[in-house]
């Protein structure tokens, strides 16, 4: 590994200052499934109040990392610790009322409404003592209205773009109403447009309510341009994180994605735009 893919280690701190508090940390984490190991001893913090996006090439354990951060999936060695609690010795529903999960290209029954979809968020707050209630009717309505899906709320996801379905499932992780949001390739078979539109609201939703997101994403300069922190990840390991332009250089991204790239600065954001090369366009750019 090159010296520039290692962790960088952190900015020294004044004796008064007070660390960012720590909402999911992984310990000595080891995900398997079955035989094959996928995430190996892995330690990572997430901390509160920060979009933080898990980069990496297919099949590094960046989806099992996230499950696992969900309580989806139970640990071979290591721990995920919640708010300093081991995640698997707290109950689910109180898990589900401070974590909300959204997976990789989520499945609907046919013909379910935008409406009766986002209600599906609100039910970790129910049980046998508690129904449907005005609470629960006030966080389905402003999750819809955060998400400029109110107007839709009465047509099927059937008769939705791509983009305005995803902001239909993230309206019911919002309408959970928890503080911590993972999203697992949010972006997944969307255009470009309907990417930004997804990413533009996922920031949006970060500054003005101040939850916590940790998301997959595959395109590297989207993923400079929306997080705060990135984490770059090889065969199940963390082998950079920190600020996207700390992370995210030529040489990681030959190491880590086998990628021949420059790395410029965007005049527009000032985070890093990542411009692949062909082996032809390598070669003329050695030669320039």
């Amino acid at each position: 590994m090159t010296e520039t893919t290692r962790t960088p280690s952190a900015a020294p701190q004044d004796a008064g200052a007070v660390r960012p508090e720590v909402r999911l940390r992984a310990e000595g984490l080891t995900l398997s499934y079955g035989e094959r190991t996928v995430v190996r001893e892995l330690d990572l913090d997430i901390t509160n109040g920060t979009v933080t996006a898990i980069i990496g090439p297919n099949g590094c354990g960046k989806s099992t990392l996230l499950r696992a951060f969900g309580r989806l999936m139970k640990p071979t060695a290591g721990t995920v610790l919640l708010d300093g609690r081991p995640i698997h010795g707290i109950p689910t529903r109180e898990v589900a009322e401070r974590v909300g999960l959204l997976p990789q290209s989520p499945a609907a029954p046919e013909g379910l409404s935008v409406a009766d979809l986002v209600a599906r968020g609100r039910h970790p707050h129910q049980s046998w003592y508690r129904r449907w209630s005005s609470d629960d009717e006030a966080a389905v309505e402003q999750a819809l209205r955060a998400t400029g899906m109110f107007e839709l709320a009465e047509r099927t996801l059937d008769e939705l773009s791509g983009g305005q379905r995803q902001r239909a499932w993230i309206a019911m992780a919002l309408a959970q109403e928890t503080e911590l949001l993972l999203l697992d390739e949010p972006t997944n078979h969307l255009d470009l447009a309907h990417q930004i539109e997804v990413l533009d609201l996922v920031r949006e939703l970060h500054l003005t309510t101040g939850r916590t997101v940790v998301v997959v994403l595959h395109d590297l300069s989207l993923a400079a341009r929306y997080a705060d922190r990135l984490v770059a990840m090889k065969d199940g390991r963390v082998v950079a994180q920190g600020a996207p332009s700390e992370v995210l250089t030529e040489d990681l991204v030959a190491e880590v994605f086998g990628l021949r790239a420059r790395v410029r600065l965007d005049e527009e954001t000032g985070s890093p735009l990542v411009i692949p090369l062909s082996r032809h366009g390598a070669k003329a750019a050695d030669g320039a």
